[in-house]
């Protein structure tokens, strides 16, 4: 019965001391990376989720912007930051599924060296010129790029990015020939797109306001089916033909190895803020669709993410600069 009764002792004490990463964390203010410049897509959405996990959690979230090379200069720091859930990464599902496919010296696997916390929302681009192009429709701007080949330039958040992605496969479905301009996110980029340095974008966004005050046209929207919010605006693929479908996931990330107790915490309290109320309104601003998924669930959709992209890849020569 002595041996019973310690053997119990020691059970029941490691099934209290099996949440201790729970209860503790945070026990410190947690730093949030986005690895683009503010203003882009990344940056909206952690700035406005930050200050919620931090009431609900009781610890400052702390946003820094270490933008470059299509997120991998801030993927990178927070890959090799402690693993006990005080480092995260705010990122585009693009800057984990494809930079290690384009990007010859990383330093690091974004695919082994992060792991896939929670998904925040599923971010469309949208194809938008400057009114100054005459073009009323995608037919018509196809014909315009095609009368003028070499002369349009498009920006993009950096190589390897959704939007650069998007225009890649844009050249070669319309057959038309366009410079590429990376920026070091999608901020910069939309400010020279207003400013006639671009004749076009496909925009994660954040150019929607332009495109209701009427400072931007858009033309079209690179998802698999037309947008809710936008639906007299067709699809890439409807007037082209094939297959286009250049949505990416957004969503937080740490370090590999975080205790899956962290993982599973910081997951629910962002799956909690993202089902209503301020952060859906955030997400729709943007034109952006919400998601919410088990911590299994998104390491999943990201490995067939990456999968996807692989073939892109391939299939268009993509490398990055």
């Amino acid at each position: 019965m002595h041996r019973f009764a310690v053997a119990l002792v020691a059970a029941l004490a490691a099934a209290v001391a099996s949440p201790a990463w729970s209860q503790a964390w945070p026990s410190k203010p947690v730093r949030v990376v986005v690895n683009f410049p503010p203003g882009g897509a990344a940056d909206q959405l952690m700035r406005a989720l930050a200050p919620r996990l931090q009431e609900a959690l009781g610890q400052p979230f702390v946003v820094e912007n270490r933008p470059g090379a299509n997120g991998s200069i801030g993927a990178g720091e927070i890959a090799k930051a402690a693993p006990d859930g005080h480092s995260i990464l705010m990122s585009s599902g693009g800057a984990i599924a494809l930079n290690g496919l384009i990007y010859a010296n990383l330093g690091y696997d974004p695919m082994k060296a992060l792991d896939p916390v929670a998904p925040v929302a599923v971010v469309s681009v949208f194809l938008e010129i400057q009114p100054s192009i005459p073009a009323a429709n995608l037919s018509e701007f196809i014909a315009h790029a095609r009368a003028n080949p070499g002369k349009l330039n498009y920006g993009s958040p950096g190589n390897g990015s959704s939007p650069h992605l998007a225009g890649e496969m844009f050249n070669r479905a319309a057959k038309i020939q366009t410079t590429h301009v990376p920026y070091k996110g999608a901020g910069p980029a939309m400010t020279d797109l207003l400013g006639g340095q671009l004749q076009f974008m496909f925009d994660p966004g954040i150019g929607l306001q332009h495109v209701r005050a009427g400072k931007l046209r858009m033309l079209a929207v690179g998802s698999p089916k037309r947008h809710p919010a936008w639906p007299d605006v067709p699809t890439v693929a409807e007037v082209v033909g094939g297959e286009f479908d250049t949505d990416t996931v957004f969503g937080l990330y740490a370090p590999a190895g975080t205790p899956k107790d962290i993982v599973a915490r910081l997951n629910q309290e962002v799956t909690r803020q993202m089902q209503g109320g301020p952060m859906a309104e955030r997400v729709a601003a943007i034109g952006a669709t919400g998601l919410q998924l088990t911590p299994e669930a998104f390491v999943a959709r990201v490995r067939a993410e990456h999968a996807r992209m692989a073939g892109l890849v391939k299939e268009i020569g993509l490398k990055a600069n």
